[in-house]
């Protein structure tokens, strides 16, 4: 019920019928006064007719002959009569009920009536007289009293009351038709004006509807527009254009959002769009992978997600509106950053800043710059041994074939260390660049390893250094690799640990079980590795101590072979160490 009260029906509904019920209010009333008038005027004049045809008999009969049965035939229900000839004295009485002599005695006796007997004129009034129906009870009554016709100066006259039931009983019938209808009327009101303000309103509920539709995003529903020409069918023509128009301007902004999106996921600079409030609104995959990076970096105690470098240049973009770019080195990482404002209007309502981790690309520029640094140090001294001692040969500057010889021997022993840098050069660079072949075979892995160890027995033994080989595994164990780059790795990690390893100290080679790979770990107990040279051990031409290397024939490369053997082999390899305590190598491979 409240909803219909609520509705555009129910409130024309209300209103129309408030009008209407108005109209007929007023109407009803004024017709009541006007029956009521109307009534009165025709019982006067039914009065007067009757007092005059009673006058009109009583003088053709004369005095003392009142034709009493014909009276009554003339009189109306309700109507009673008293003939009073000579004056003063009831001649005829026709009257119905109780209280008859009261009622003739209060009409006689009225002071109106008294000059009844002296003039023609019939004299009307309306007075209070005893009840016909009830005891003790004096109700209205309208007396009629009409002179006789006579040539003396004192005549008889006829008085005509009628009973108040009678009029009351008309005026009722008559308000009772007029209720009747009222009520009529006001039910086909109620019915019509429902209706019509249904018939009206009916477009703009299904508008309504069809709004609803559209706030769901639904905008292929139709509002009809058949109904009428009127303006409510020129609104829904309005409406339905409407929906169209947000229907094409909602692709069109999806369409630009998904464009924008892709560009910013295709990204591979990091983008962030900033509130004015410094908070974070847009981010991109890269963005929240470096945002992360910098959560994990700073921990949870930090209350903001960026380094305070960043938060310095978007106070100042905000702040002076001004874009601003820089090249930061950010906790051993390298970035590009440009911060530009966002305008909203006049006013600036943010800013968007698209960061570039150059990080890799300086770390490559330097092992560029430091592989050609390395490979000319490295090619310069024996070249230049080998220049030197050959012209000293053709110079004839050698005084004795021991001489000589030895001469000869440091020549070919700087071509050969020449041979093995090339050698390991191409290496490295066919396994970068992926052609790397790997010939696989089952091989029971702790024979071979053992075999491998094996061979540096002797070298350990003549540096006073300890060499033993331990495993967890059956020997019946058998993993798919290929064994001559396997061997070619394990040959790098213990020449390193032997050449690094004073005397009396100790290399191991240890094979366990982990998860599902073999874990093949090579630990000393030698002069260890700095902390800040770890990350870089299996770098090209990377060297912790370059004044030890030269003397113990390291070209630098022996570890980068290594690595990518063991990652084209489907493992990878780590590195810890202590300084001045030892290192161990480990890598896994596959079971």
């Amino acid at each position: 019920m409240n909803r219909i009260w609520n509705s555009i029906v129910g409130k024309l509904w209300v209103t129309i019928l408030l009008l209407v019920s108005f109209v007929l209010f007023i109407f009803t009333v004024f017709m009541l006064e006007f029956l009521e008038n109307y009534h009165n005027e025709q019982a006067e004049s039914s009065l007067q007719q009757t007092a005059s045809a009673i006058a009109s008999i009583v003088d053709q009969h004369g005095a003392g002959q009142s034709p009493t049965q014909i009276i009554k035939d003339i009189l109306d229900y309700h109507t009673n009569a008293l003939i009073v000839n000579p004056p003063g004295k009831i001649e005829s009485a026709i009257q119905e009920g109780i209280n008859q002599e009261k009622i003739q005695h209060a009409i006689l006796e009225n002071e109106a009536f008294q000059h009844i007997y002296e003039t023609d004129d019939p004299i009307l009034k309306e007075i209070i007289l005893p009840s016909q129906t009830e005891e003790e009870k004096m109700e209205s009554y309208v007396v009629l009293g009409f002179p006789l016709k006579s040539e003396d100066e004192l005549h008889g006259a006829v008085f005509i009351y009628q009973n108040p039931a009678a009029m009351h009983e008309t005026s009722q019938q008559t308000t009772k038709l007029v209720f009747i209808a009222a009520f009529i009327a006001f039910l086909l009101t109620t019915f019509f004006a429902f209706f019509l303000s249904s018939r009206i309103t009916y477009p703009l509920r299904q508008m309504r509807e069809h709004a609803f539709q559209l706030s769901k995003g639904r905008f292929d529903s139709q509002v009809p527009t058949k109904q009428s020409g009127d303006e409510i069918g020129q609104l829904a023509v309005a409406f339905n254009q409407m929906g169209r128009q947000l229907k094409h301007h909602l692709e069109v902004i999806n369409q630009e959002k998904e464009q924008l999106s892709s560009i910013l996921t295709s990204m591979t600079d990091a983008v962030i769009t900033f509130n004015r409030d410094r908070t974070i609104l847009v981010s991109n995959p890269p963005a929240e992978k470096l945002l992360q990076k910098w959560f994990i970096s700073k921990g949870s105690q930090s209350a903001r997600p960026m380094p305070a470098e960043i938060y310095h240049m978007l106070d100042h973009v905000l702040d002076l509106e001004d874009k601003i770019e820089e090249d930061l080195d950010i906790a051993g990482s390298y970035y590009s950053i440009t911060i530009s404002p966002l305008y909203s209007g006049e006013s600036i309502r943010g800013a968007v800043a698209v960061i570039r981790d150059k990080t890799d690309q300086h770390r490559l520029e330097k092992l560029r710059s430091d592989f050609i640094a390395n490979v000319s140090h490295e090619l310069r001294t024996p070249i230049a041994m080998l220049q030197g001692y050959s012209e000293a040969i053709l110079d004839d500057v050698v005084q004795s074939e021991e001489e000589r010889n030895e001469m000869i021997r440091v020549i070919y022993d700087e071509s050969q260390r020449m041979g093995r840098l090339v050698t390991d050069l191409l290496d490295l660079a066919r396994m970068e660049s992926g052609h790397l072949r790997l010939y696989k075979e089952q091989v029971p892995i702790v024979v071979v390893l053992e075999r491998m160890t094996q061979k540096f027995m002797q070298v350990a033994k003549e540096k006073h250094i300890h060499l033993q080989f331990a495993s967890e595994l059956p020997e019946d164990v058998l993993i798919s690799l290929d064994e001559d780059r396997i061997e070619q790795v394990l040959t790098n990690l213990i020449d390193n640990a032997i050449r690094h390893t004073p005397a009396d100290g100790t290399v191991t080679v240890a094979l366990t079980n982990e998860l599902s790979y073999a874990k093949i770990s090579v630990s000393d107990t030698g002069i260890g590795i700095p902390k800040d040279d770890l990350p870089y051990v299996f770098e090209r031409f990377y060297k912790a101590d370059k004044a030890r290397t030269r003397s113990k024939g390291g070209t630098g490369l022996g570890l980068a072979i290594t690595r990518n053997i063991v990652e084209a082999h489907g493992g990878n390899i780590k590195v810890e160490s202590v300084e001045k305590q030892g290192t161990v190598f480990t890598f896994y491979l596959p079971m």
